[in-house]
């Protein structure tokens, strides 16, 4: 019988399929495993955070293996007293709080992985708290929503190329694992999930200003039907009122060819070479 609610307003959705639930935590990859980190050359990290681990579908699983360093944050009182009371060995790794709120620096001195079934209502959010992080995440292996998961694999081209594409991409190899029904939850979501892999890739420097990488992403996106001249119109206007051009000056700038594409052609070195522009004299 189900002991923890599901509560609405916190995207709660419990899996309950365990096979499902033991190739989540089978897909991470953790001391001892052959595999070196691809950037480092080093074994990966034995720290491990889990997002919302509920009534601790994954956890058991993980608290079974001695090479995780297993910790828990879990927003929800009635989940964090479930876990106390059905795995002792749970005690002292679990934290309540908020992943979004978190001070991750005082919880994991070194770098650690992170798993979890994020809840669809923030796993963007909990992405760009991941991004933030990311010279001490060299892996994440999640459930989320289907559709969002395709759209951060996705490759240059595509509608649903986005925001989430360029900037994980920038920074992490996605692999698209598999998808999960919604008959393996409890209540069951209306939409389907999957389960994807974020691997750190070797990148050490972006070649450009991350911040300003990130705003010109975010505003090309922003309009995305969009050509670059017009979607990125004001960073245009603003940059010649800044540098003194006159109009034929203007008009050299914009006459560049990516100005006539929309953001969902360009891929990563793409948006490198467009946020240079910007912050460059020319």
């Amino acid at each position: 019988m189900m002991e923890v609610r599901a509560k609405k307003a916190l995207g709660q959705h419990f899996l309950t399929d365990l096979k499902i639930a033991e190739s989540i935590v089978s897909s991470l990859r953790l001391p001892g495993c052959g595999e070196k980190y691809i950037s480092e050359g080093e074994d990966w990290p034995s720290q491990t955070l889990e997002i919302g681990p509920g009534m601790g579908v994954l956890s058991q699983y993980l608290l079974r293996k001695p090479e995780a360093d297993l910790k828990m944050i879990e927003i929800d009182n009635e989940s964090v007293a479930y876990l106390l009371s059905h795995f002792p060995e749970a005690d002292g790794r679990v934290i309540y709080g908020d992943f979004l709120k978190m001070d991750l620096d005082s919880l994991f001195p070194g770098q650690f992985n992170v798993i979890g079934n994020f809840p669809y209502n923030i796993s963007s959010q909990i992405f760009f708290r991941i991004l933030d992080c990311r010279g001490r995440i060299p892996q994440v292996v999640c459930m989320i929503q289907k559709e969002v998961a395709e759209r951060i694999a996705e490759k240059p081209g595509s509608k649903t190329y986005g925001i989430l594409s360029v900037l994980l991409q920038a920074w992490y190899d996605i692999e698209y694992l598999f998808t999960v029904g919604s008959g393996a939850f409890a209540p069951p979501p209306k939409v389907q999930s999957a389960v994807i892999r974020l691997k750190r890739n070797s990148r050490q420097d972006l070649g450009c200003d991350p911040s300003d990488f990130k705003f010109i992403v975010k505003t090309a996106f922003g309009q995305r039907r969009k050509t670059l001249r017009n979607s990125l119109k004001p960073l245009i206007a603003s940059k010649a009122s800044r540098e003194g051009w006159d109009a034929e000056r203007l008009a050299a700038f914009v006459s560049d060819p990516v100005f006539d594409l929309r953001p969902e052609r360009l891929g990563v070195e793409d948006f490198v070479s467009l946020t240079n522009k910007f912050a460059s004299r020319q």
